[in-house]
């Protein structure tokens, strides 16, 4: 496991977990830092499978969108898959209005999504 200021990555067998440890991921700052850590997670450890855990997230910016598409697009040149977890119903109204509920694949919390990724990988 390793933490960092704005995220922890845990990395179990069947999937790494990205957490944040904001409840706001509103700041350009913060965001880049996410999309930083993001990318060289994808980059060094090449994960099939990412959650990315929104449990404790109240507020997110536009640019947290952008970060998502991008993180999706780079794990899916190397056969990979984001899936988003533990967002609330007022943020999950945001992918439903730009039709990025269609993108990725959400789960109640990070409990059921490593659930079925086992199902799947049966």
């Amino acid at each position: 496991m390793t933490d960092y200021n704005v995220i922890k990555i845990i990395t179990e067998p069947i999937a790494t977990i990205v957490c944040f440890n904001t409840t706001n991921l509103g700041t350009e700052q913060g965001l880049e830092d996410v999309a930083e850590q993001i990318s060289e997670l994808i980059k060094n450890q090449k994960p099939k499978n990412i959650i990315i855990d929104f449990s404790g997230v109240k507020f997110f910016s536009s640019q947290a969108l952008g970060l998502l598409l991008d993180a999706k697009k780079k794990t899916s040149t190397q056969k990979g898959n984001i899936f988003i977890s533990g967002i609330n119903p007022q943020l999950y109204r945001v992918f439903k209005i730009t039709n990025l509920d269609k993108i990725f694949t959400f789960y109640p919390n990070v409990k059921a999504a490593i659930t079925d990724l086992k199902k799947l990988q049966k």
